[in-house]
């Protein structure tokens, strides 16, 4: 065999080299146009995505690696109803909607629906209601949600979040702190720099739980809830959003996402039933 005869030959293997690892990737990464319900029904894996540090939604164990919380617990019985392998990958809340629209994800639990992520993603019926409360600083009070409209009061949210959205339709006179952060929020309460921060009870409990010097809990009258959902990537064919909402209906219909909540409330935050004002009803 000549010298070129040899560069030729070698240059051949390595291109059908090449071309069988390209396909190979191909056949694992999804196709642009295949669905979310064929890509599950496929590769027998239901992809979610969890946030670290965000009991009782998602809680990672740093020496097992093991996820729990109750978001994992819900991706479980539906991976389970599904009969795939349930695939947990790191995300934050900020990124989750993106890796939803970049096919990243299957399925993200615990979205609030906001009309800006509308925009981008599908959502599933609710998983449970949430109630709106208060973490308020030591000394502040207030009965009712008008009791905060008064250009003396200062109220802290994490811009462009659910809290954002809901005192910005109600409050003209009050003052609000927006923050990057929902921890920066919460701080600023703690610190005096903001009168109340609003936020779900299965977080503000958590909260206080964890630090009683934030401030205290008020649920303010009259009772606001807002819901908790799953994200789901935009799509022309509905199956895999039809299915997931039944799969929902079903849970709550046999009042299994109650105890789901209440035991990872229990399990991740100390917070017993009793710790959860009455008058609030998942």
């Amino acid at each position: 065999m000549t010298l070129n005869q040899r560069r030729h030959f070698t240059m051949g293997v390595a291109a059908l080299a090449a071309s069988c690892l390209t396909g190979t990737a191909l056949a694992q990464a999804p196709s642009a146009d295949q669905t979310t319900w064929d890509r599950i029904n496929s590769s027998k894996t239901l992809r979610v995505g969890a946030v670290a540090g965000a009991p009782p939604n998602y809680q990672k164990n740093l020496a097992t690696g093991e996820w729990s919380g109750i978001m994992v617990d819900l991706a479980k019985d539906l991976a389970a109803r599904l009969n795939v392998k349930l695939v947990v990958t790191e995300t934050t809340w900020g990124n989750s909607v993106l890796d939803l629209q970049t096919n990243k994800l299957d399925i993200f639990f615990g979205l609030n629906p906001t009309p800006q992520r509308r925009e981008v993603i599908d959502f599933t019926v609710p998983l449970y209601q949430n109630a709106f409360t208060l973490i308020a600083k030591k000394g502040f009070q207030a009965k009712t949600w008008d009791d905060l409209n008064k250009p003396e009061v200062t109220i802290a949210v994490d811009v462009g979040s659910s809290y954002d959205n809901l005192v910005t339709a109600m409050y003209d006179k009050a003052k609000i702190l927006r923050f990057e952060k929902s921890n920066d929020a919460t701080m600023a309460v703690q610190t005096g720099r903001a009168d109340v921060q609003p936020l779900v009870v299965t977080v503000s409990a958590g909260i206080l739980k964890k630090n009683p010097n934030v401030g205290h809990l008020i649920v303010p009258e009259p009772i606001k809830g807002t819901t908790t959902n799953a994200g789901l990537r935009k799509e022309q064919d509905k199956t895999w959003q039809i299915y997931v909402d039944k799969w929902i209906t079903e849970l709550r219909a046999a009042d299994k996402v109650n105890p789901i909540v209440l035991s990872n409330l229990d399990k991740l935050m100390g917070i017993k039933p009793e710790d959860i004002p009455v008058i609030v009803k998942f």
